[in-house]
């Protein structure tokens, strides 16, 4: 009887999913076309014919170099809220270890991107 209930529940969310559709279509208000909707900035105002606006790489490598540092400080919490039932297991020692191996990793990134110049816009 397994394949009934997989069944019933496959016809339950196809028939809901076309109830949501339908009553939605009620609903909503008509669709609104003109030629500023289709611009590739949607705000309202004209788009200026200039297509080829240049962003410097600089911009995005301090945005990846946010993200990266970002992740990292995450991925220190959880370790940082679990560390004492570590400690009650006693794997304690080999998590502090592990950690320092990873902040060590963070810092000399940390280091190498301000040796580098890699967040100076000059």
């Amino acid at each position: 009887m397994p394949l009934g209930g997989v069944i019933f529940i496959v016809i339950f969310i196809a028939l809901f999913g076309a109830f949501l559709v339908w009553v939605a279509s009620k609903t909503g208000g008509k669709p609104v076309y003109n030629s500023i909707k289709y611009e590739p900035y949607e705000c309202g105002i004209p788009a200026l014919d200039k297509k080829d606006t240049k962003v410097s790489v600089k911009y995005y490598l301090t945005a990846i170099l946010f993200i990266l540092f970002d992740i990292e400080i995450i991925f220190m919490y959880p370790w940082a809220t679990s560390f004492r039932d570590f400690l009650t297991s006693g794997q304690g020692l080999f998590v502090l270890i592990s950690m320092m191996v990873f902040i060590g990793i963070f810092i000399f990134g940390l280091f190498w991107e301000v040796k580098s110049k890699a967040l100076e816009w000059d």
